[in-house]
C-alpha cells in the first residue's frame, strides 16, 4: 500500500487560464481536453488485457485519489477505463487536475501486477 499527503487546498482555489491549460496538457502524454466552460475536463483512456487488470488499476487510482483528496470520474469497462479530472470548486481545471493526471500516468507500468487467469483443472 502507499499513502500520500493530501493536496493543499490552494492548488484547487484557482481555475487555470486557457494558456496554462494548453501548456500543462502538452506535458501529459495521451491526455485530451474535452468540453468547455464549467464542463471542461482532461481525460485519458487506459487499456488493459482483461477485466481483472482494469479493476486493479481502478482500485489503485481510487486509493491515490483518496490520499490526495482529489477524485476523478472513472468510466469503467471490461478492458479499459476512462479517467477524467476537473475541479468542480473552480468550475474548470486547476493545477491539482494536472498533478493528479501525472500521478495516474505513473501507475500502469509500475503499480499493476501481472494477472493471469488460472487454467481449468
Amino acid at each position: 500500500m502507499f499513502y500520500m499527503n493530501k493536496m493543499p487546498l490552494d492548488h484547487m482555489n484557482k481555475a487555470m487560464t486557457a494558456t496554462e491549460i494548453v501548456a500543462n496538457l502538452a506535458k501529459l502524454e495521451g491526455w485530451t481536453l474535452n468540453g468547455d466552460g464549467a464542463d471542461v475536463v482532461i481525460e485519458k483512456t487506459y487499456r488493459f488485457a482483461d477485466y481483472a487488470q482494469t479493476m486493479v488499476f481502478v482500485n489503485t487510482v481510487a486509493w491515490q485519489a483518496q490520499a490526495r483528496n482529489h477524485h476523478p470520474e472513472l468510466r469503467v469497462h471490461f478492458n479499459h477505463c476512462v479517467v477524467r479530472f476537473q475541479t468542480h470548486d473552480v468550475a474548470g481545471l486547476s493545477k491539482a487536475d494536472f498533478e493528479c493526471a501525472a500521478a495516474v500516468d505513473a501507475l500502469p507500468g509500475s503499480a499493476l501486477p501481472a494477472i493471469t487467469t488460472p487454467s481449468p483443472s
